[in-house]
């Protein structure tokens, strides 16, 4: 494998991140040409303890991240925006700017989010037979 160039951070401040960071934020990206398949999908907003939450949030009406804020403690803003980006990355939200002052934004569910959340109820009823 060749070596990784050095990558600076956006602020071109700061030391270079390492070849580690690099990989990392290789393999992040994703650059293979192959499509991301329904698998790494869910096994991607699954292996975040926020993900799922922030889902049923969403499905259940909470549309503002602030109000999502608000609604869960622990929750960062941090946590909150990359869990955010990620499902609208994946087409199970749809997110909606509103030309105001102060900016507004509110995400709502796609029709493949519906979908994706008849999936996440199959595995909660699931979940419910095998432990009655």
């Amino acid at each position: 494998m060749p070596d990784a160039p050095i990558l600076h951070n956006r602020a071109q401040s700061g030391p270079p991140l390492s070849k580690w960071c690099y990989l990392l934020i290789v393999k992040d990206l994703k650059y293979s040409s192959s499509p991301l398949t329904s698998a790494d999908m869910v096994e991607n907003v699954i292996k975040c303890k926020w993900s799922l939450t922030v889902f049923r949030l969403v499905r259940e009406g909470t549309n503002r991240p602030g109000a999502m804020e608000r609604a869960v403690p622990g929750l960062t803003t941090k946590v909150l925006n990359e869990r955010l980006r990620k499902f609208v990355r994946f087409g199970v939200f749809a997110r909606t700017e509103f030309p105001e002052i102060p900016p507004r934004v509110e995400y709502h569910l796609t029709p493949f989010g519906e979908k994706f959340g008849g999936v996440l109820d199959a595995v909660d009823a699931l979940q419910r037979e095998l432990t009655d």
